[in-house]
């Protein structure tokens, strides 16, 4: 394998692009997944993210062939997309969370899923005659409680 920059960092680009752009509905081919790390200035042989795949397959990296070819895609994710909705719902019509905290915490909620699952998250929760704080400090309070 040729030696580029960043190889040292090629399994965790790896994971990290099959976290994001990949599930049980949309997978990437080898090419494509090749084609992703150049993106991270990173050069890779098809035989090496071979081999790299099959070390992450314990962290839910599963493959499928159809029509002759193979694509990877994440099985399993420590959080469902049901419960992702219902954590990004809680924030939202949290009364004691100001807006601009609960967009801060919805865009971590979404970093737990894929690109796909992240738009799905884009929703509005209003209770009605709910007013939320402007207070920030109080998130912190409740925090310190």
């Amino acid at each position: 394998m040729a030696k580029g920059t960043n190889q040292k960092l090629k399994l965790i680009y790896l994971m990290r692009i099959m976290l994001e752009e990949t599930d049980e509905e949309h997978r990437l081919t080898m090419p494509e997944i090749i084609s992703e790390l150049y993106k991270y200035d990173i050069s890779a042989e098809r035989k090496s993210v071979y081999n790299d795949i099959e070390a992450l397959k314990y962290y839910g990296i599963q493959s499928e062939k159809k029509n002759n070819t193979y694509s990877y895609y994440v099985a399993s994710r420590q959080f469902e997309l049901a419960e992702l909705k219902l954590l990004v719902d809680s924030v939202q019509s949290a009364k004691f969370i100001t807006e601009k905290k609960s967009m801060e915490l919805i865009k971590k909620i979404e970093e737990l899923g894929s690109k796909y699952d992240a738009s799905k998250l884009q929703r509005q929760v209003f209770v009605t005659e709910r007013v939320k704080t402007m207070n920030e400090s109080i998130y912190y309070s409740v925090d310190a409680i």
